[in-house]
């Protein structure tokens, strides 16, 4: 199972690990939500939405839904409506800047519990090797468990300011993937990774429900639920609240070095980075490939909501019964009725219910945070010509993708099926603030999954070329397994260039390690990189 996509096939072996260079030669309705609390600076960004049934204002249709996720009301814009970016240019006949994200160990912790940098030698020539072959950037993960690792408000940005020294001595761009999440299931037995900041372990110790739960109370410590988005436990903060200023501080440290060395921040969503439930979670034994996965919604916070909202549909038996009977991890969607039609399926009146309800409050997150972002890159760029792109990165869930439910893409908060495009309305809430869509799959062909287990990475890779098209946003992606041999690299390029010319904005390779430079590679490598670089 591959660490670097976050969820990828287990058809590939994946290889993380240490590095170290050797040198060598060579439709359904669109449906997007806002959040209870605006600044009238941002009532005024919205203020083309109306709150009337469905009808014509400016050539556009504007429609109101009725939405279960929680407090916020859900509407529906039409496709001609403008994307709201502020940093998308035309992507036909571009170049395709390659990243290298940096190794998975590429930072440790010293004897008296503090951050380091791990072999900053290594990874100097390294880095310096990368330029050479004519790689456009590296992708650094910032993590908040070790800049805000000890204390509240106590930011500490020395580790990167050393290190994004050293990407510019180099002569490469960055990507930034700003990381709210832990790593620490991929080092499980072995020592090592980053895990969340040490308060808010504290905090976990004592209230559980801050985590993720799942239907038998086993609690995901990678992310918080987004049950505490809007509630200040966090030392009188929300999680917003915590996620928020720690933007601010970035950005206020790293400012000079946006549009020029920072080209591309990405903003954690969920775990791995990425907007989706730890619904297949990796490293523990819970759940393995091609599993479907089980909703993550059963803290309390989360439960809460949902029996709130089930009252307010005026369905409280809905919010006070068990959750769907959708199997467990591993389950295959023709022994789970819930994926199946008929009664209290995914599509009777309650299964429509909980999975907009499931699903909205996946959107909400998104809205909330990604709203805080745009804001602070609007505000950079306003004042200097230099621009920045914003980023927000799915999953790539093609398992079961030719089936009428999708069941692995329902738990993991795609609603998703056969009758209704699940991903349109995170297409209109990235496309609303500005932000590219970065998806993994890249390196994936349909021929190279099980054909049993009705996989179809193309078909994803298709979809969401079209949502990002009809939205007006900008595609970024990375591969899922590591590859270099010269058929998968090969994929990479066809699936980076569609055959309109179009490519995506940027592509990132998972991820640096020794096998890079291994001659046998770095001699697939590098052609792949120049031809990534030539003009389409």
């Amino acid at each position: 199972m591959a660490e670097i996509g976050g969820i990828g096939c287990g058809c590939r072996g994946v290889s993380g690990g240490n590095f170290f260079f050797h040198p060598v030669g060579g439709g359904f309705s669109l449906k997007t939500c806002f959040l209870q609390q605006r600044t009238r600076r941002n009532r005024n960004f919205f203020r083309n939405l109306s709150i009337a049934p469905s009808f014509k204002r400016g050539g556009r249709l504007i429609t109101k839904w009725s939405s279960v996720a929680g407090n916020c009301p859900i509407y529906s814009m039409d496709a001609g409506e403008k994307s709201r970016s502020f940093v998308l240019v035309s992507s036909r006949h571009k170049k395709v800047p390659v990243y290298v994200m940096m190794p998975i160990d590429t930072f440790g912790i010293d004897s008296s519990g503090c951050p380091i940098i791990k072999r900053l030698k290594a990874l100097t020539v390294s880095l310096k090797a990368l330029k050479l072959a004519g790689v456009h950037g590296v992708a650094v993960e910032v993590w908040w468990g070790i800049v805000e690792r000890f204390s509240p408000l106590e930011f500490k940005w020395s580790l990167y300011d050393e290190l994004f020294r050293l990407v510019s001595e180099a002569g490469l761009k960055l990507h930034v993937a700003l990381c709210f999440h832990s790593n620490m299931h991929l080092f499980r037995g072995k020592g090592g990774g980053v895990s969340l900041p040490l308060w808010i372990r504290e905090i976990g110790d004592v209230n559980k429900d801050i985590y993720y739960r799942d239907k038998n109370g086993f609690s995901n410590n990678d992310y918080l639920t987004l049950g505490v988005d809007q509630l200040p436990l966090f030392g009188g903060r929300t999680a917003v609240q915590c996620y928020e200023d720690f933007m601010l501080s970035f950005s206020k440290n790293f400012e000079p070095y946006f549009g020029n060395l920072i080209e591309e921040i990405s903003i954690g969503l969920g775990p791995s980075g990425e907007l989706r439930y730890p619904a297949h979670p990796l490293g523990d034994g819970r759940w393995t490939f091609p599993g479907i996965g089980e909703f993550q919604c059963h803290d309390k916070y989360m439960m809460e909501d949902l029996m709130a909202v089930a009252s307010r549909e005026g369905k409280p038996q809905w919010g006070s019964r068990d959750l769907p009977n959708a199997g467990c991890y591993n389950s295959f969607p023709s022994e789970v009725p819930f994926f199946e039609e008929g009664h209290d399926s995914f599509l009777s009146d309650y299964g429509r219910f909980f999975l907009e309800w499931y699903s909205g409050k996946l959107i909400c997150h998104a809205d909330a945070i990604l709203a805080k972002a745009a804001d602070v890159l609007r505000r950079r760029q306003e004042e200097e010509k230099s621009s920045v792109m914003l980023v927000a990165k799915i999953g790539g869930i093609y398992w079961w993708y030719k089936t009428s439910s999708h069941p692995a893409e329902l738990t993991a908060g795609y609603y998703n099926t056969a009758l209704r495009d699940g991903y349109d309305p995170l297409a209109s809430v990235l496309s609303r603030h500005g932000a590219a869509l970065h998806i993994p799959c890249l390196d994936m062909a349909d021929s190279e999954t099980p054909e049993k287990y009705l996989c179809s990475p193309e078909g994803l890779l298709r979809q969401i070329h079209d949502v990002s098209k009809k939205r007006t946003i900008q595609v970024t992606g990375r591969n899922t397994s590591e590859r270099f041999d010269v058929m998968g690299l090969r994929q990479i390029r066809e699936n980076c260039v569609q055959p309109n010319g179009e490519t995506v904005r940027s592509f990132t390779f998972f991820r640096m390690n020794e096998k890079i430079f291994r001659v046998e590679n770095w001699n697939n490598f590098v052609p792949f990189v120049r031809q990534m670089s030539a003009d389409v």
